[in-house]
């Protein structure tokens, strides 16, 4: 049974447990992300967030408080400097536990404990823009997106690529008008009408002669 043991002592005595959470906590601000067991994090996670969440608004009152469970001027800085303007917008749960296995020694479980706005890898911004479904008849609804704007990229990619095309085979036709001319044709023609005069003079002559 339980008994209202709302707290994890953590082995620990109350003055040696605050100061063991006020060390992580500074760790956390100062590093982003720390390794340690899970109970500890889970631990440290009650302890930062409320102060994560003081950092928000920065006066005097808030930097003393906040100080007051951190005893470190250069932390406290840091937290209303870097940690608050990331956060600013976040409604609670700023820090994420991602367990890493089994400790070799004691068998004891591992996590990484880490402020979400500070990783890069599963921060995805793309994800928090909103978009709108759209009202206009004939454009059916697929998740948040509309179809009628992906045929009209579709339409426009194609025109684009025909554009291309055209300009392309206009530019081959110009190349082969330039490099055969019509004066072929126009040589071809006199000597046929050269020759059809010479035949006709012979025949004249046959003629005169037969006479």
């Amino acid at each position: 049974m339980r008994h209202g043991n709302k707290v994890n002592n953590l082995g620990r005595t109350a003055s040696h447990r605050k100061a063991m959470l006020s060390n992580m906590a500074c760790s956390l601000i100062q590093h982003k992300r720390i390794n340690t067991t899970v109970a500890k994090a889970k631990a440290l996670r009650g302890y930062v967030e409320p102060l994560l969440t003081k950092s928000k608004t920065d006066s005097t009152h808030s930097r003393r408080t906040v100080f007051s469970y951190l005893q470190s001027k250069e932390i406290v800085s840091e937290l209303f400097r870097d940690v608050a303007p990331k956060i600013a917008d976040r409604p609670g749960g700023y820090t994420r536990i991602i367990r890493t296995g089994y400790r070799l020694g004691d068998n004891a479980e591992m996590c990484i404990i880490e402020l979400v706005d500070f990783n890069d890898i599963y921060t995805n911004e793309k994800a928090k823009k909103t978009t709108r479904r759209s009202r206009r008849p004939g454009g059916k609804v697929e998740g948040d997106e509309t179809v009628a704007p992906k045929a009209a990229a579709v339409e426009e990619t194609s025109s684009e690529e025909e554009i291309a095309e055209a300009v392309v085979v206009e530019e081959v036709v110009a190349e082969v008008a330039v490099e055969s001319p019509v004066v072929e044709e126009v040589e071809e023609t006199p000597a046929v009408e050269e020759s059809n005069d010479e035949d006709s003079a012979e025949e004249s002559e046959e003629k005169e002669e037969e006479k």
